[in-house]
């Protein structure tokens, strides 16, 4: 796909496995990609903290990433999610991205010792160097361990980077980015609970892992208040779509968001050990946010057979 702009819903994408977790599950992926684009949304994110790529190998994340990019077929851009420990391996997930056929690149820097800004600047330049690719620098400081001041970010843009996922939670920071830096560096929210505040301030788009239970509503939140200007439908929207961006903030977000899709009759595989599916009393809560929503869950109050599913798509959304 040709270079191009990035705005809209861009899905931060799941990682179907196979039962067990044992591998990417190659059908299951490219259901879920089939109604993504059916419902849609304008981009994919595969590799992200929602893919769980912490937890792949680098071979798993190249896979997954060259089937996105078939299953998208040209469709939609397919932006690669490509963060690492080290400069090499960065680079390595970088090219291959390229030759792949991303659109873009998803960087979250080094995660476990935080980088400073001069040594961020470099990876990013090197990155960029490398691959030729677009940046969107993950601006994510609870995992990264960096803070970075609006205009420290938008200095980002002199090496390769051009858009930003701010996963901060700090809003008067993404306003100035909105408003005061926006000739250098494009902001998409990604802190899901600041979705509707982001969109009717003027964000060009937003990477959003909930869009995996809800891309429907979320592709009608769009329209609503970036297309229409409605504010009265986009407050409409975001009273059923709030709650279960709040309950998904408050746990292990890959498998919240898994959980969710087993409720709405999705296989997933489950996520990798040491974590797991929701549970009890939290599924249940989930499953009743579900249906709130409007959407239709399955299974009942049991358990048995979560991952097991086949990877069909069904509607999920009630026509009443």
């Amino acid at each position: 796909m040709a270079s191009q702009d990035l705005q809209g819903i861009l899905v931060a994408l799941i990682t179907p496995f196979t039962d067990g977790g044992h591998a990417v599950d190659d059908k299951r992926l490219q259901a879920h990609i089939q109604h993504m684009i059916k419902a849609g949304v304008h981009g994919l994110v595969p590799g992200g903290t929602t893919g769980e790529f912490t937890a792949m190998t680098v071979d798993e994340r190249k896979h997954l990433l060259e089937l996105c990019v078939k299953y998208a077929d040209s469709r939609i851009p397919v932006v690669a999610g490509i963060g690492a420990l080290s400069t090499k391996e960065c680079i390595d997930l970088a090219t291959h991205a390229a030759k792949a056929g991303a659109v873009a690149l998803m960087v979250v820097p080094p995660f476990y010792d935080p980088v400073n800004l001069e040594q961020l600047r470099e990876l990013m330049a090197e990155i960029h160097t490398a691959s030729r690719l677009p940046i969107m620098y993950y601006n994510i400081p609870s995992a990264s361990g960096l803070t970075l001041s609006p205009p420290e970010l938008a200095s980002l843009s002199t090496v390769g980077v051009k858009y930003l996922k701010d996963t901060s939670g700090n809003a008067p920071a993404f306003t100035e980015l909105l408003f005061g830096l926006h000739d250098r560096i494009t902001a998409f929210n990604g802190w899901d609970t600041l979705t509707f505040y982001g969109l009717a301030a003027g964000a060009k788009g937003f990477v959003w892992g909930t869009t995996n239970l809800i891309p429907e509503l979320s592709v009608q939140l769009w329209e609503a208040l970036h297309v229409r200007g409605d504010l009265d439908e986009g407050r409409r929207l975001w009273r059923l779509i709030w709650p279960i961006c709040r309950f998904l903030e408050e746990h292990n977000y890959a498998s919240a968001v898994k959980t969710g899709l087993e409720l709405l009759g999705k296989g997933t595989g489950g996520v990798r050990r040491p974590f797991g599916l929701l549970s009890g009393g939290k599924r249940e809560e989930l499953r009743g946010l579900l249906e709130g929503a409007g959407l239709v869950t399955v299974g009942g109050g049991s358990e048995e057979g979560m991952s097991n599913g086949t990877g069909d798509i069904v509607d999920g959304i009630r026509d009443d």
